[in-house]
This record gives structure tokens, sequence and C-alpha cells, in this order.
């Protein structure tokens, strides 16, 4: 068996019910079936289908919306079935596909396209994927590319012209083209925007609210008391409206309505102060001081390996300990692992991240639509350089990723996954054995440490640090830190019952975050079970003393299901239930059709949503003896405070579960490390002379990596 456990104490079991292939970790080569398309792999799909005069493709950033582009282009994974015989039986190797997104928006009736591209690396064929049940993806549904935000950007600098008087009086700043200055130098002061999500209120819509800011290091943090409703729908821009507005507190039906309010004196205008040259709020400078005075102006703890590293990487096969896996960055969702093995055992076909929504509450109208779903804003490809010796230890192996998203050609971003062993800081297991005579018997402790595997995913303002860890005691630990800009909003007295004022005009909405998981656990074969353990008080007589009553614990299954209930949002109002988050957990059965629980068009067609999870739930599909999934769901409820400034801080923001061995070995599989200390006496009670046990050399050579920090931050 195998533990599920959620990092909130809920538990679940899934059952081995078969036996497996024999025991062995796979090559390098065979695992490559799941690698990230190389930058020359995803060159050549471009190319094969800009070469197809039926599709009619023009480069994603020139020219007008109403064109036909290529938007995505990422690995498509094999058939289970066919990764699997190959894996195991010896079979064929599955061909290498591509999965590309086309945006159709040059004929009558747009639409969205997705095809399956190959054989790689040279492709000369292309077929269309289908959605599960036949729907195709309306043209609405389409995340926003760089073009349209650039066409948005002159809409909305020519729409805020008449308002620029009031601006530059306000604020200081002013909505323009043109060069800006993120320091706010005179002559450069131009206000930027936040666009929320979804985009309108009924399916086919695209009617998005913008909120202006003082572009600023750290400009979500400085709204100006500004929100604009753009209709956006129509594939001209010159057909773009400006339908409302808000402004500290009152709505506007257009700009001039607006401007007349101001000049009539009649507006209540937000003044605010000019921002200061230094020091400013939303940056990372230093400023104040602590109480002590213990150094902070020097290099604190790090990690080091004294004699190299202590796992294996060879193309996307990780080793480490009784460990081996093969991962990927999907540009569309983020890090996905395949074929989870311990000591050659198959523990989970596959462990991926599918979503990350957050949900916002407020009283402007930005933040009252706020609800945001990660996968639709390329949460997989906008994984940045991780800075050495901060985001990731100096001694970790850094690795780069090429992404084809919304771009005329691959795109390498710089050290995008990190991996490196961390010394957790406490000890894996240990214990004194005490003679209570002030003696001992024996000590023995083995060090904790685990093998982190990271990527970043910085979606917009919000931070995303994505870790899988693997302990040697067959434990895996998969959980995200939420750090980066709150989502913030003007501060207004009716706002303080959706958030905290923390800044003199700036409120931080209250939201929750939501993140969900794919677990295709596949032990000792593809066919399991799945039930839940509940540990309850039995009242018993006594034996060894009749008559005396006594509590017991003891352990039985709960009642039989397969969804455990987390959230349930109404649904009344412009959003629909987000179905895939109503439950801390749920367990289907694999189907080829249900590869993920979301889809990268959720965001603006969440009304109706392509991929819908309730379907996956409403087959009333037996769950015994059969190749399953868990799908789970991990989040927190974020009341923001004066602390998230200028950015919300990894502790305590931390969320995920562990997959657990339960009976599935003999003992602690970390027996096998050569990493313990056991300590024993060899003349009690005087104990003036010890046996020291160690199975590793002593500790020497640097710690540190003696070349200087660099960073390049391109991509």
């Amino acid at each position: 068996m195998w533990l599920l456990r959620l990092t909130w104490a809920l538990a679940a079991l899934v059952t081995m019910a078969s036996t497996g292939p024999s025991p062995t970790v796979p090559s390098p080569h065979k695992v490559s079936i799941f690698a990230d398309l190389s930058a020359a792999e995803l060159r050549a799909v471009r190319s094969f289908l800009m070469s197809r005069p039926e599709l009619g493709l023009s480069p994603s950033h020139e020219g007008p919306l109403a064109k036909n582009s290529l938007f995505l282009v990422e690995l498509l994974p094999p058939k289970k079935h066919l990764a699997l015989r190959y894996l195991d039986q010896s079979g064929p190797r599955p061909q290498r596909q591509a999965r590309a997104v086309v945006f159709f928006g040059g004929q009558a009736e747009p639409n969205i396209t997705e095809f399956a591209v190959g054989p790689l690396p040279q492709p000369n064929s292309y077929r269309p994927l289908r959605f599960k049940g036949g729907r195709s993806v309306p043209f609405t549904a389409r995340p926003m590319t760089q073009l349209e935000y650039e066409l948005l950007h002159g809409m909305l600098a020519e729409a805020m012209a008449p308002l620029n008087r009031l601006l530059r009086n306000a604020t200081g700043f002013e909505y323009r083209n043109g060069t800006c200055s993120a320091h706010g130098e005179e002559g450069q002061r131009c206000l930027t925007f936040s666009d929320i999500a979804p985009r309108g209120l009924a399916s086919g819509e695209r009617r998005t609210w913008v909120v202006l800011q003082r572009f600023l290091e750290g400009f979500f943090l400085h709204p100006v008391g500004l929100e604009v409703l753009v209709n956006h729908q129509d594939l001209d821009p010159r057909r773009w409206v400006v339908e409302q507005l808000w402004y500290n507190g009152r709505y506007f039906s257009s700009p001039q309505e607006l401007v007349e309010s101001y000049e009539r004196g009649t507006l209540a205008v937000a003044y605010l102060p000019q921002p200061p040259s230094r020091q400013l709020f939303s940056s990372y400078e230093p400023r104040g001081r602590f109480a002590t005075n213990t150094r902070t102006d020097v290099h604190g703890a790090k990690v080091c390996e004294p004699q190299g590293q202590r796992y294996q990487l060879q193309g996307n096969l990780l080793e480490y300990g009784g460990w081996s896996l093969a991962f990927r960055l999907r540009s569309s969702a983020g890090l996905q692992l395949f074929d989870l093995r311990f000591n050659g055992e198959r523990v989970a076909y596959e462990v991926s991240v599918q979503e990350a929504i957050a949900f916002y509450g407020g009283h402007t109208p930005a933040a009252m639509q706020t609800k945001y779903m990660d996968a639709g804003w390329g949460m997989g490809s906008v994984t940045y350089e991780l800075a050495r010796g901060i985001d990731c230890p100096d001694t970790a192996t850094y690795l780069d990723a090429h992404h084809l998203y919304d771009a005329d050609g691959p795109v390498r971003f710089s050290r995008a996954i990190c991996i490196f062993e961390l010394p957790t800081g406490v000890p894996l297991r240990r214990h004194f054995d005490s003679d209570f005579h002030g003696g001992f018997h024996f000590y023995a402790g083995l060090e904790g440490q685990a093998l982190v595997l990271r990527t970043t995913s910085t979606v917009y303002n919000y931070d995303y640090i994505w870790d899988f860890l693997l302990y040697p005691n067959g434990v895996m630990e998969a959980k995200v830190h939420a750090t980066g800009y709150i989502h913030a909003t003007f501060y207004t007295p009716q706002g303080r019952r959706y958030g905290s004022r923390v800044h003199s005009h700036l409120l931080g909405n209250l939201h929750t975050h939501l993140v969900h998981y794919k677990v295709d656990l596949d032990i000792a074969g593809t066919s399991n079970s799945f039930e839940t353990m509940d540990v309850r008080f039995e009242n018993i007589s006594n034996p060894w003393s009749p008559g005396e009553p006594r509590q017991k614990w003891e352990m039985g299954p709960c009642p039989s299901t397969h969804t455990w209930g987390l959230l349930h949002v109404p649904s009344s109002g412009p959003y629909p239930d987000p179905v895939l988050h109503r439950y801390h957990l749920a367990v289907t059965r694999y189907h080829e059709n249900e590869p993920s629980s979301s889809s990268i068009y959720a965001q603006n067609e969440p009304w109706e949503p392509l991929v819908s999870f309730e379907s996956f739930l409403r087959n009333n599909e037996t769950i015994e003896d059969q190749d399953l999934v868990a799908w789970v769901t991990v989040g927190f409820l974020h009341v923001p405070h004066a602390e998230d400034i200028p950015n919300t801080s990894t502790p305590g923001n931390v969320v995920g579960f562990f997959l657990r061995p339960f009976n599935f070995f003999d003992e602690d599989p970390s027996v096998a490390s050569r990493g313990p200390v056991i300590v024993r006496p060899l003349d009690p009670p005087t104990f003036s002379r010890l046996q020291i046990q160690r199975w590793t050399p002593p500790s020497r050579g640097p710690c540190l990596a003696p070349d200087l920090f660099t960073y390049n931050g391109t991509y």
C-alpha cells in the first residue's frame, strides 16, 4: 500500500492489487519518450506547419488579430498503454509527436484547433486532436497574446487621453505611448495596467476590467483609483470600446463623463503623494534596522556537498537513492513527472501540476471580478531564470528550458529548473537509548536529506515555487510556495470588508489559493483499489480488571466514497462552480481522453469549460481493481496584511501533499543508506571508550562555490 497524505492530515490509501513488472531502473534512452521537445524539434514543427498552404499561418507578432497563427507547441506525451508496453514489455518505441495549438482567426467562423504533429524529429503529417465530447474551442476562449496586449495598450492610450490632465494632477503620471521608466524619472512617468479575468459575465464575451497603476518598481502595489472596462471581443481593434469606468468609488459610463465631473468640481479626486527617489515601499531596497546586534551584511548558512553530488542526471532521467523518475516542464502547466519508481518498482506513472486558482473578493469592479486560473496565463511558460544561491543553492544543477508559447520560434529560458540535495535540518530518524543512570546504551541517527526538483512560475504579480522532494525512506512530497506581489486594489472605506489596508492607498484583497495535482498511481501494476481509513475510540471492559471501563483506539475503513469535500462556491452569479476544486481528493479511473483536469482555455471560458472535471466524477464507474488516478487539491486562505509589503513571504504560505509507503516494504527502505552514525559505549558504566560507527568519509573540501554571484535574467 501507499499512503496519500495531504498536509492538512487528510489521508487515503491506495492498495496494491496486482503483480507488476519485475523491478528495474529504466535507461535514459527509454524515459526520453517523456522528454520535452528540443529547440530543434520546436523549430521543425513550426517550419512544417508554416509551410502548409491549407493552414495559411502568419507570424504571431505581426499583422492583425484576424489571422491564422501558431500559438503553442509542446510535447504530446505518448498514450499510456503504448508507453508501458515499451517500458515494461520491450514493445515498440512510441512515435514522438508534438501538440500544436493554432488560432484560426482569419476565417468567417474563427476557432482554435489543436493538432498532433509528427513524427519527430522530422514531422511530415498532422491530425486534429479532439476534446472529450468532440467540442470545438470557441475563439473567445483563447489566452491573451502579446499582440492583443499591444493593441489594448494603444487603444487605452487613446481612450485615456481626455483623462490625462486629471491623472497628472492626481498622480503625477499619465497614460500614454512612449518611453517610460519604472524609476519614475521626470518626463518618463507613465501609467500601466493589470488586466482581470474572467473576461466578462457569460460565454462568448471578451470584456476585461483593467486596473491602472503607476509604472514604478512593484507597480502592482501602485493603483491610482481608476479601473476601466474594455470590450475587445471584436477582432478589429477599431471597434473596441470603453464600456464603463470606476474612479475612487464611483462608476462612469464613459471617459467624457468622468472628465466632466472633474471639470465641474464634483469629483472626489484621489491625490497621491509623489514617489520617493529611493527606498520605495514596493521595492526590495533595505530599510530600517533590527533591534539586535546580529549581522545581516554577511552571508548566511549555505548548502554544501563535501564529496560531490549524490544524485545522477542523464537527460531527463533523475536518480537519487532508491528513486528514479523522468521529468519535463510543460509550457502549458508546468512540472510533470513520469515513471516514478523506488528501487525499480513503479509507484506512479504520472505526478503533475494541473492548475492554480485564486478567487478574490473586493469592492472595486476589478477586485470582485478577479478569479484567476493560471493555466490560462501560460503558467508553465513563465519559468524565468533562477538566481543561484537565492532561488536554489549554489550547489544546484541548473537546466534551461525552451518554450514556443506565443512566439515565432523557440525561446530559451536559462536556468529554468534546478536540482539539488537539501539538508532538512532534522534527522530522518534518531534514538538515544538512556540507561537512566547518567549513561546510555547507544545513540543512533541518520541525517535528514532530500532531493529537490524545482521551478518557478511568475504569473504577473505572483510567484509560485514548485517543488518535488524525494526522501530516502520512500516518501515523496509535492509542495508549492506562494510569494511575489499581492493582487491589490485602490483603498476605499467600503473595501475594508474584503481585505486589509496595507498602505496609504492600498487594499490587500482577501483571496483563496487552490492548486490541483494529478497523481496517477500504479502500485505494482495498473490494477489498484482505493480506500480510506478512520481511527476512532471504542469503549470496552478492561480484560485484566473486570468492571473497569476503558477506551482503546480502533482502526477501520471509512464509508465507501471516492470524493472528499473541500470548498463549494455557489453557482449563482457570474462565475460557475469550480468543480475541480470542490474536493481535497477525488479518485477516478484512468481514461486516455482525460489527461488533465483543466486547460489553457478555462480562464476565458469558465462558464462552459472545454475540460469538464465534473464528467470525470459523475460517470459512476467502479474504482476497485482498476487503473486509478488521484486528483489532489491543496490550498490556503490569504488575508493580506502589512507584512505582505513588499512581497508575500514563503513561511506559512506553502501547501502540498505526501506519498508515503504503508506496509509496502518490510522495513524502512532508508536502512540501505550508508549515512547513519551509531555510538556505543565500550566500558559502561565509566563511558571512557566509545565505538563510533560511520560508513561515510570525513567531511572535507570547500563548502561554497568560489566564484562570485552572477545572474543574467534573459530568456
